[in-house]
This record gives structure tokens, C-alpha cells and sequence, in this order.
């Protein structure tokens, strides 16, 4: 791995919120992803299971993860199986875990051999009632692959259809979306690393230069960094492709007078950050680009301020959607008219502003975390309104992470990163 090995104390404080949750006498079980096939003997990059690697730090593929806090074996309550290697697979893919490695990266002295799995999960299914499943919940799945969590899952119930199921999902959504100090550094690395992929284009970007030049600018930028890269599909959007919210071919040339939107940000040991700017190609705004730039900045910064203990997600978008409401009417957008009859389930806004404003960040760029409660200190949401334009070639996307705090206003990751007009054109003009 290209970061530095995480203490495993953050991965023994995230198993003991788990397994306070669990029913008695039931065991949890967490599978490693697959390494997908793309054809022939190629495969996709390995991309570890967030919630494995949330409560142990393992990030290698054939690997699974054991709690049973009832064990009538005290070493059996938490037990991380991992693939036997040997100096065959060293040589031909390089290190992976030892058994000690293995407890020093988890925190778990309990270590097996994968293939030590099936006999010893049979022993301690025999002192268990409830099986907790690892099911894929999230809100925003879609998911047609068949996972190693699925496959285990069927084996399960075909072998031990006399126990009781349980979902891990419910857990995790509580108590990731809840961030540890840790957490928050490590996304703070991530975000400090945009930092400075951000800023290497502000000298980079002008008239006719690709946006795949800029993807591979901030790649540069971002590996150098100890990053693996792109938190997630980056959007490199100018001109009226800006009005595209997922543009990722990234293919077009970028001309003079055009906006760019640029949704782009560094992972860092799994943990993402996510960024979007808008800057001008030719580096200043025209007077239009930035009355529409400094409206969605307002718009950021007002709905910021309500990122506190108690708010309630859906009632927070509301707000925001009053707020940019005011700011369409003052630019001309929308009139009152548009307002006073406007459909209820797709107000007036919508037209210019169709997605929501903030979503959790983590392990997952739209991280786990309750939306139907009210948010806790130490959440971390992005905050990410936008104006489309099409019929002006235009769309202005502004993006951070912020940390809610205990009191006052919440505590923004990507400060340091530069917002505000003067200062962008100031550092493309240098």
C-alpha cells in the first residue's frame, strides 16, 4: 500500500462499537471483495470491502473477518482469516500478510489461514443462534455483481438454516457515519493532497488545453502523494459539459470565455475526500460567470452554517432550496411567478439546481450514515450546490468537506483551498 500503516488502535476502538451492539450470542462475518475479471487473465485494480477494512484494517482480497463476543473460547471472539502465502506468491505478486503482520496492522491475535475457515466456523456456529449478514444497504446501490459477501451469504442459509439472521448493516450505518479523530486526519490527508493537486492546475489551465491534461496533471499530483489516485471518477467538465452532473469522459478541448468545472479529489489509505471548483479557462471570470460563481458560493456558505448536532438531513435540503430560491430570483432565473406556482414535489429551483446539497462523506465517498436521524457531532457531509446553465454554456459546481462540530459552525477540511474569486484569478494569473 502506498500509505502509511494506520495504528490498529482506530480498528480495535471500531470492533468494540460493533460487537456492543450485537444480539447475545451471535457472531458477525465480514468477506474481503473479489479481484473482478475485466477478460483473459486481467483483472481490475483490487479495491478492499470498506466495512472489512473499517474493523480491521486488512486490505488484501480472501480475507474474512470473525466477531463472537460470546465465544466460550476467549481467543475465538475475534478471529481475521487471511490467504496462506508462502515465497511462490511473494515472488509472483509481492508481500502479503503473515500471521503476525496480520495482528499488528488489526490489533487481532487471532489469526488463521483461509483455509482453516470452514472447520473452525462450523465449532463456533455451534455455540451461535444469530448469524449477523453484511448486506449491501445503502441507499444509493445498484449493484448487479454477485460479491463474496453474496456467495457466503447463500452457503450460510443452505448450512445452517436453523439460525437466526441479522443485518450488520443498521451497526455500520450508526457508527461509521460517526467519525474518530483518526478518521478525520486520514481525510484530512486526503483533502490536503487535492490541495496541492488543486493548486498545480491553477498554473496549468488556459486556452486549449485538454481536460484529459488536467486529469493527468492531478493524477501526477496525487500519486506523488502517496495517494492510489482518484477518490472516484473524476469530472472534468468544460463548457456546457459542466451541465452534464456525471460528465466523465473528459475528451474535450478547452476554449476561451468557458467555465471548468473540475469534481476531482485524492483517496488516502481508502479514505476519500471530495472536491468540485469552477475556475475560468482563460483565467477571469466575466462579469455574468462570477455574479452565478459568487450566488452558489453564498449558497455553500449559508448552507454550512446549519451543519449542526440536531439538524435533520431532509429538512436541511429544504432550506437549502429556500436559499437558492433568493438566489436564482436575483439573477434573473427564475421570476416570482415561477415561485408562487411552483410544483411542490419539484419546485422552482430544481430547473437550475437538481441534486442535493450535502451527502456523508468516508470510506465511501457517499459514506454510511443515518439520514432519517439527527446529525451528531463528528459527521463529516460534503456541501455542494450548484447552477446549470445550459442555455448560457454554463454550470457552476463549489464543493467542500466539513466536520460538524460539538458547537459553532463546523469545521471545514478544505479551507486552505482556494474559493473565492480574486484569490483564483490572482494564482491563474501568475
Amino acid at each position: 500500500m502506498k500509505y502509511e500503516q494506520i495504528s490498529n488502535t482506530l480498528f480495535k476502538k471500531n470492533r468494540k462499537k460493533f460487537m456492543a451492539q450485537m444480539k447475545p450470542k451471535s457472531i458477525a462475518v465480514f468477506n474481503s471483495n473479489d479481484v473482478y475479471p475485466i477478460s483473459a487473465d486481467s483483472t481490475m485494480p483490487f479495491e478492499q470491502h470498506r466495512d472489512i477494512f473499517y474493523l480491521s484494517g486488512a486490505d488484501q482480497e480472501e480475507t474474512i473477518l470473525v466477531l463472537f463476543p460470546d465465544s466460550l473460547e476467549r481467543k475465538h471472539r475475534q478471529i481475521l482469516f487471511v490467504r496462506e502465502t508462502n515465497e511462490h506468491i511473494a515472488i509472483w505478486e509481492g508481500a502479503k500478510l503473515t500471521k503476525e503482520k496480520a495482528t499488528e496492522v488489526s490489533g487481532i491475535e487471532t489469526i488463521y489461514w483461509l483455509s482453516d475457515f470452514d472447520k473452525i466456523f462450523f465449532d463456533l456456529m455451534t455455540e451461535s443462534e444469530t448469524i449477523y449478514f453484511n448486506t449491501n444497504e445503502h441507499y444509493r446501490q445498484a449493484v448487479e455483481t454477485q460479491t463474496r459477501e453474496d456467495r457466503f451469504i447463500q452457503k450460510c442459509k443452505k448450512e445452517y438454516p436453523a439460525h437466526q439472521y441479522a443485518k450488520s448493516n443498521p451497526i455500520l450505518q450508526d457508527i461509521r457515519g460517526v467519525k474518530e479523530p483518526e478518521e478525520i486526519e486520514l481525510m484530512q490527508t486526503a483533502c490536503n493532497i487535492t490541495e496541492k493537486g488543486f493548486r498545480r492546475l491553477l498554473g496549468f489551465i488556459k486556452p486549449g488545453v485538454w481536460e484529459y491534461e488536467i486529469e493527468a496533471e492531478l493524477l501526477h499530483e496525487f500519486v506523488r502523494n502517496r495517494s492510489k489516485g482518484f477518490a472516484y471518477t473524476p469530472i472534468i467538465a468544460s463548457g456546457n459539459n459542466a451541465n452534464v452532473l456525471h460528465y466523465i469522459e473528459n475528451n474535450q478541448q478547452c476554449n476561451s470565455g468557458d467555465l471548468i468545472l473540475m469534481d476531482v479529489a485524492a483517496e488516502y489509505a481508502n479514505y476519500s475526500s471530495d472536491l468540485t471548483r469552477t475556475v475560468p479557462v482563460s483565467g477571469r471570470f466575466t462579469s455574468r460567470q462570477k455574479d452565478v460563481y459568487n450566488a452558489v458560493l453564498r449558497v455553500k456558505n449559508e448552507a454550512t452554517k446549519m451543519l449542526v448536532p440536531g439538524t435533520l438531513w431532509a429538512e436541511y435540503h429544504k432550506e437549502c432550496g429556500k436559499l437558492m430560491t433568493s438566489e436564482l430570483l436575483g439573477l434573473g432565473l427564475l421570476d416570482k411567478a415561477d415561485v408562487q406556482n411552483e410544483n411542490p414535489d419539484w419546485p422552482a429551483y430544481k430547473k437550475y439546481f437538481m441534486h442535493g446539497t450535502s451527502h456523508h462523506i468516508g470510506l465511501n465517498t457517499h459514506d454510511y450514515g443515518a439520514l432519517k436521524t439527527p446529525m451528531k457531532a463528528h459527521m463529516v457531509f460534503t456541501v455542494e450546490p450548484g447552477i446549470y446553465i445550459p442555455q448560457e454554456q454554463m454550470g457552476i459546481r463549489i464543493e467542500d468537506d466539513v466536520v460538524i462540530q460539538e458547537s459553532g459552525m463546523p469545521f471545514n477540511l478544505m479551507a486552505n483551498i482556494p474559493i473565492e474569486v480574486e484569490e483564483i484569478e490572482e494564482l491563474m494569473a501568475r
